[in-house]
C-alpha cells in the first residue's frame, strides 16, 4: 500500500511538472511572451522618442509665448502690429506667405509715366 501512495504522488508531481513546463501559461508560453515584449519594446522606442519631443514642444507652447510667436512667424509668416514688413525685389519668398499676409504685403508699383531708375 505504501508503494501505491508513492506512485500516486509521483504521477501527481509529473502532471504538475508537465503543466509547469509545457501547459497553458507555462514556461514555454512565458518565453514566447517575453520575445513578443522585446520586439514590441523595440518598435515602441522611436514612438517614445517622438512623444517626448512632442511633449516638450507642448510644454513650451503652453508656458512661453516665444515659441508661439516663432511658430506663427515661420509657419504662417505673421508680423506683429508694431513691426513693418519690407518686401525686397529679387529675394525669394514663399508665395503661401504672401497669400496669407496679403493685407500686410504691399508690392511697390511703378506708374506707367515713370521709368525705373
Amino acid at each position: 500500500m505504501h508503494k501505491w501512495v508513492v506512485v500516486a504522488l509521483l504521477v501527481v508531481l509529473g502532471l504538475l511538472q508537465y503543466t509547469l513546463w509545457l501547459g497553458n501559461g507555462g514556461w514555454r508560453d512565458l518565453q514566447i511572451v517575453e520575445q513578443r515584449v522585446t520586439v514590441q519594446e523595440e518598435a515602441n522606442l522611436p514612438m517614445r522618442e517622438r512623444n517626448a519631443r512632442l511633449a516638450a514642444e507642448v510644454t513650451d507652447l503652453k508656458t512661453g509665448l516665444d515659441a508661439i510667436e516663432e511658430r506663427a512667424r515661420s509657419d504662417m509668416g505673421m508680423v506683429r502690429s508694431d513691426e513693418q514688413f519690407f518686401w525686397v525685389p529679387g529675394v525669394a519668398i514663399t508665395t503661401e506667405l504672401i497669400g496669407i499676409n496679403a493685407g500686410l504685403v504691399v508690392q511697390p508699383r511703378l506708374d506707367r509715366e515713370q521709368s525705373p531708375p
